[in-house]
């Protein structure tokens, strides 16, 4: 199994802790250091495809409610998306290794 490209940044992302939308794309922008936008339609629909495969939940908890908009959804990994992140970083390795041997 292979993860979409999106997909990986937004289990990526939340791998260190509960997020929104609108973080997640500012956290997985900085990372493409400008090589692409997040476009809000393909981003909700791979959060939609990650929470039908078990991958991520929405959060109960807000970190702080006073301080945040209530419209907000927070997502986090379920084991089994911390699994498939784990795996397709495995998956990859081999060819990025390759690829730096090859000075692509």
């Amino acid at each position: 199994m292979s993860l979409k490209p999106l997909a990986y940044e937004v289990l990526l992302s939340l791998a260190s802790k509960e997020s929104h939308g609108w973080s997640l794309v500012k956290q997985i922008e900085r990372r493409a250091e400008g090589r692409y936008k997040v476009q809000p339609g393909s981003l909700y629909r791979t959060i939609q495809n990650l929470i039908r495969d078990d991958y991520i939940e929405e959060a109960e908890s807000r970190i702080d409610p006073d301080l945040d908009d209530e419209r907000r959804r927070y997502f986090r990994l379920t084991p089994n998306g911390r699994t498939a992140i784990r795996e397709e970083t495995e998956r990859l390795r081999p060819l990025i290794e390759m690829a730096t041997k090859l000075k692509i």
